[in-house]
């Protein structure tokens, strides 16, 4: 099947997004990728400046936006405190008019077992991930309810009730992501807002594939998937498509009829023996 251009590229003028963790990685790769299909975005992240350790900055992320000529507000913002979600909702709302689609993909992460967790650790993962989400779900849907639109979409993994040992806390705070967005999507349809889950096949090449060392290179695909299946699910009205924990892959080939992903891969071909991490 050909792909669709406008599920690809859906028509997003006069849209604004709110995209956490939009300094790097898939964030801000999102966030540009929703202007340039005509979304203004509030770009949300602690980090001001970029650094050797982590190169990228909200700020960056906003100029490379409003060289699109779309608006853009650069927002710090630390996701575990819930009047900083609350100002980024409320600064985006009044200064950009609206709140359409919101992007809870700011991420903490810690792959390791039990005994090498310590609560602290637990309890960082917890805020930043399921916490998080919710609190932004919490602002932003008075406004979504309003419109009687609205996509809400979680960067989590599906449900299962597979053990993941070595990543047990890791995996507690990243579900708890997706029990919100089925929450929201069972409590909201009537409301014409959509809430669903999208989670890589892959791993993705991003500052923490790069920092925890998951494998090599040859084994990433790029942001540019993640962004594609995005757009997809937001191509379609919310009440028709919610409640959904999509895979990349998926979703493309569902709401887009997109089956070759080879042009994804980070060294231009798929690996001998891939790695898929939507088993975990």
């Amino acid at each position: 099947m050909t792909p669709s251009k406008s599920v690809l590229h859906p028509d997003l003028r006069g849209r604004v997004a709110v995209v956490t963790g939009a300094s790097r990685g898939i964030g801000r790769a999102l966030a540009i990728r929703l202007a340039q299909e005509g979304a203004d975005v509030a770009v949300a992240a602690k980090s001001e400046q970029s650094t050797e350790r982590l190169p990228g900055s909200i700020h960056e992320t906003a100029d490379a936006i409003r060289a699109l000529g779309r608006r853009a507000l650069a927002i710090p913002t630390d996701v575990r405190d819930e009047d900083a979600i609350r100002n980024l909702i409320e600064r985006c709302v009044a200064e950009l008019g609206r709140l359409d689609i919101l992007v809870n993909n700011a991420g903490a992460i810690w792959m390791q077992p039990i005994l090498q967790t310590p609560p602290k650790r637990f309890d960082l993962m917890m805020g930043v991930n399921a916490r998080a989400a919710y609190i932004a779900c919490y602002y932003a849907l008075p406004h979504m309810v309003k419109q009687q639109w609205g996509h809400v979409l979680n960067m989590c993994p599906q449900l299962n009730d597979r053990p993941s040992p070595g990543k047990v806390a890791y995996m507690i705070s990243k579900l708890g992501m997706a029990r919100v967005a089925l929450g929201v999507a069972a409590e909201h349809k009537r409301d014409n807002i959509a809430a669903n889950t999208l989670w890589p096949r892959t791993i993705i090449e991003t500052q923490a594939s790069i920092g925890w060392k998951m494998a090599d290179r040859a084994q990433w695909r790029t942001p540019e998937i993640v962004c594609d299946a995005s757009l997809a699910i937001f191509a379609q009205e919310p009440r028709t498509c919610t409640g959904r924990q999509w895979i990349d892959e998926a979703a493309l080939a569902g709401l887009a009829g997109i089956t070759d992903f080879d042009r994804y891969w980070c060294e231009g071909k798929p690996p001998a023996d891939p790695i898929y991490i939507d088993t975990w």
